[in-house]
């Protein structure tokens, strides 16, 4: 199974472009799984009325033929009702205790973020869908979207932070702390909604760092896309999340004797070109591991909204948004590489690929055995790699898209050499 995962600044036609990928991906015989969370539903308008009853494509996922492939839409109120209700059932005994009236389901109302939860869920039970040969996922746009990708990983470093693991190696004190207060404790159901909530999130961050994983972004090419374009590849490049290709979308026709238009097929070919060059691609930092230069895939402009399941498959190179054999390959996540110059300057050097990164947008913290870095509007902290932990930061430089952090060894931690 393949998983495709479509994004795009607002407005650029991302939820067209993977209907019309999954609609043309079913034409080829693949069977196909299109999710979106859009609480709108767009997609109703574009693959057509349903062809058949509900289904579950996959285990608590539930789907409807239409246009060759199987429709999903995540219903985030559902999900966090189901949650919420979920939770205070496991912990009625500390409701209780602090005289709380627990909330029923149909007084719920979710919560912002709750979207971003609902549409990983989706995700990881869509992974898993039998038979299934692609799934094809609207994401949020783009801003949104890293950070809904980035969630996971970040959800696990807070739980083992507030809830560690080895904490519950005082599960013997439990009865008799119980006995002094007089009420149950609530530690052991906590640990419990814990440790099956890191569960679900790591399958979640495996299924996205997954290498059948790929991610696209779509743009219309412009110089507005284009400023989006690149703040979210430079977030997309501090989470280590490679690109598969970028769809330029709503391509106009070259050659046309009204100048305005010409105009503007001059200023999206401008575009279109620049995102298909090396240095945008990160060639020259990530460009070895992640397998080249990234496709850049036209799309041609319909001259109207597209309705239908015809319109679709009758937008310019809809048959090549078909994940091929070039994207199929491997794009390893970009690496982080420690280089060792201790015989030369006495330093370790952490090489950092930040494609598009500025100087003025970057921001580094150490804080204990961890690395926070900001990227523009980007947070993400990293555990340090076990020879830098014993070393203390230096100095930072940007050059060519490449991020090169400087640690020198602290003589009191690092091996004395003979």
């Amino acid at each position: 199974m393949r998983i495709l995962l479509i994004t795009g600044p607002g407005g650029a036609g991302r939820t067209t472009v993977a209907a019309a990928t999954a609609v043309a991906a079913a034409r080829t015989g693949q069977r196909v799984l299109l999710l979106s969370a859009d609480p709108g539903d767009p997609l109703a308008a574009l693959v057509g009325e349903a062809t058949g009853e509900p289904v579950e494509a996959a285990p608590g996922l539930a789907a409807v033929p239409a246009a060759g492939v199987l429709v999903a839409r995540v219903d985030s109120g559902e999900e966090f009702r189901e949650e919420l209700v979920a939770l205070q059932e496991r912990g009625s005994a500390l409701l209780g205790m602090v005289g709380a009236r627990p909330l029923g389901a149909e007084e719920l109302t979710e919560l912002p973020g709750a979207e971003q939860f609902a549409l990983l869920r989706a995700l990881r039970r869509a992974a898993a869908a039998p038979g299934t040969d692609l799934v094809v996922v609207d994401l949020p746009p783009l801003h949104q979207a890293v950070a809904t990708l980035a969630l996971p990983a970040q959800l696990r470093r807070y739980l083992a932070r507030l809830l560690p693991a080895e904490r519950q190696a005082a599960r013997a004190l439990r009865p008799v702390l119980a006995q002094l207060a007089g009420v149950p404790m609530p530690a052991q159901w906590l640990y419990e909604a814990a440790a099956r909530w890191d569960e679900e999130l790591a399958e979640v961050q495996a299924v996205v760092e997954a290498a059948a994983t790929s991610l696209r972004i779509v743009a219309e090419p412009g110089p507005g896309a284009d400023a989006a374009l690149r703040t979210g590849l430079l977030g997309l490049a501090l989470e280590q999340l490679p690109v598969g290709a970028i769809v330029a979308n709503r391509m106009v026709p070259q050659g046309s004797p009204d100048p305005w238009l010409a105009g503007l097929a001059a200023q999206q070919e401008k575009y279109a070109a620049q995102w298909a060059g090396a240095e945008w691609a990160g060639a020259e930092s990530v460009g070895a591991e992640s397998g080249g230069d990234v496709p850049v895939l036209p799309v041609g402009h319909l001259g109207r909204d597209p309705a239908g399941p015809e319109d679709l498959i009758g937008l310019a190179g809809a048959e090549g948004l078909v994940p091929g054999a070039s994207e199929a390959r491997v794009r390893a996540r970009p690496a982080w590489v420690v280089e060792d110059r201790l015989a030369d300057d006495g330093v370790l050097v952490w090489v950092v690929p930040l494609p598009g990164a500025h100087k003025r947008d970057l921001d580094l913290v150490r804080r204990g055995d961890e690395l926070l870095l900001a990227a523009g509007p980007y947070r993400r902290i990293v555990p340090l790699p076990s020879a830098l932990r014993r070393c203390t930061v230096s100095g930072a430089a940007l050059a060519g898209g490449v991020l090169r952090i400087r640690f020198t060894p602290d003589p009191d931690l690092w091996p004395r050499r003979p």
